[in-house]
C-alpha cells in the first residue's frame, strides 16, 4: 500500500472523524468501568503540518485551520472541547502538528484503559514507537499487523466496553467487500463494542451497495442501533479530489445521533468550499 496519511492529515474528513471519535470517547469515560480502544489503522500518532508532504496539499488549512479560527456558539463549542482541548495547542505549537486517532485516544482515556494501535506499514509502527507518548506508556500496545487481521486477533478484549476504530486507506477496489467480510467476523465476538467505521464518499453505488449490504447483514450479527453520518464541503465529483465522507457508528452511544445533529452542520458550514458544505444525520438500523 502506498497511502500516507501525511498528506491529508487535519483535513476536513479528520475533523469530522476526530471531532465524533472525541464524543464516544467521552461517553466511555463517564463510567468507571475500563474500556478497551482498537484502532486498526491507525497512522503516525502525530502529523507536522509544516512538512513538504502537508504543505503541498494543504488540505489542513481547510479543515482543521478553519475550525481554529471559528467562533463556534456556546452548545456546538461545548461538545468539539474535547476534541480541540487535545489538537489545537498542538496545531498552533512549533513546529504545528495534528493529533491522529491514536494521540486523540492517548488523551481522552483514563489510567484504567487500555489502548492497541495498528498499522500494517512497518514505517508507521516505528514512528508511533518513536513517539515517547505511546512507547512509554503501560497502557499501550503496538503493532504491526493488517488492520482487518487486527480485528481477529485483538477481538474480544478483557472489557465489555470499547471502541473499534476502523479507517482504512481504501486504496483497494474491493475495500467495501473487505471491510463487511471484516466486521461480519467481528462483531459476534464483541458484540457489547462500538464501531466506528470511516469510509470515503466518492463512488455513489459503492457507498450505497456498502450501506445495503450492512443494512441486510447487522440484525444477524446483533446489532440494534447503527447510526449513520455524512459531512460533505463540497460538491461529490467522481475526478475530483475527496470533497465528502462518511462514519457509520455500530452501538453508538445513545447521546451521539442529538450531538452529531449539532456539531455536523456546523463542520460542514464552517469548513464548506464556496459554501457548498452540507451533512446528514441518519439511522442505519434502529430498534
Amino acid at each position: 500500500m502506498n497511502y500516507r496519511h501525511a498528506f491529508h492529515a487535519g483535513n476536513f474528513a479528520d475533523v469530522f472523524k476526530h471531532a465524533i471519535l472525541a464524543r464516544i470517547l467521552v461517553y466511555l469515560g463517564q463510567k468507571d468501568a475500563a474500556f478497551r480502544v482498537i484502532d486498526t489503522h491507525a497512522g503516525e500518532g502525530f502529523y507536522d503540518l509544516s512538512d513538504a508532504r502537508a504543505e503541498k496539499t494543504a488540505e489542513w488549512r481547510g479543515g482543521i485551520g478553519r475550525l481554529l479560527e471559528a467562533a463556534p456558539p456556546p452548545q456546538i463549542a461545548a461538545l468539539l472541547a474535547p476534541y480541540l482541548a487535545a489538537v489545537a495547542p498542538l496545531c498552533r505549537g512549533t513546529p504545528p502538528l495534528y493529533a491522529g486517532s491514536p494521540a486523540l485516544a492517548l488523551k481522552l482515556t483514563r489510567p484504567q484503559d487500555r489502548m492497541v494501535f495498528c498499522d500494517a506499514h512497518p514505517q508507521v509502527i516505528a514512528a508511533l514507537r518513536g513517539h515517547r507518548e505511546f512507547a512509554r506508556d503501560r497502557r499501550v500496545k503496538l503493532v504491526e499487523i493488517d488492520g482487518y487481521r487486527a480485528l481477529n486477533a485483538f477481538i474480544p478484549p478483557r472489557e465489555r466496553r470499547g471502541l473499534v476504530v476502523i479507517d482504512p486507506p481504501f486504496e483497494s477496489k474491493t475495500e467495501f467487500d473487505d471491510l463487511k467480510a471484516a466486521l461480519t467476523l467481528a462483531v459476534p465476538k464483541w458484540p457489547t463494542g462500538t464501531y466506528l467505521i470511516w469510509f470515503p464518499v466518492k463512488d455513489a453505488a459503492a457507498v450505497a451497495g456498502f450501506r445495503a449490504g450492512l443494512v441486510r447483514a447487522l440484525p444477524d450479527l446483533g446489532v440494534k442501533n447503527a447510526l449513520d453520518l455524512r459531512l460533505a464541503v463540497a460538491a461529490v465529483q467522481p475526478d475530483a479530489p475527496l470533497a465528502a465522507s462518511g462514519l457509520i457508528i455500530l452501538n453508538p452511544p445513545h447521546t451521539l445521533a442529538v450531538e452529531a445533529q449539532q456539531i455536523l452542520p456546523y463542520l460542514a458550514k464552517t469548513m464548506a468550499i464556496m459554501g457548498q458544505g452540507d451533512a446528514e444525520v441518519a439511522w442505519l438500523v434502529r430498534h
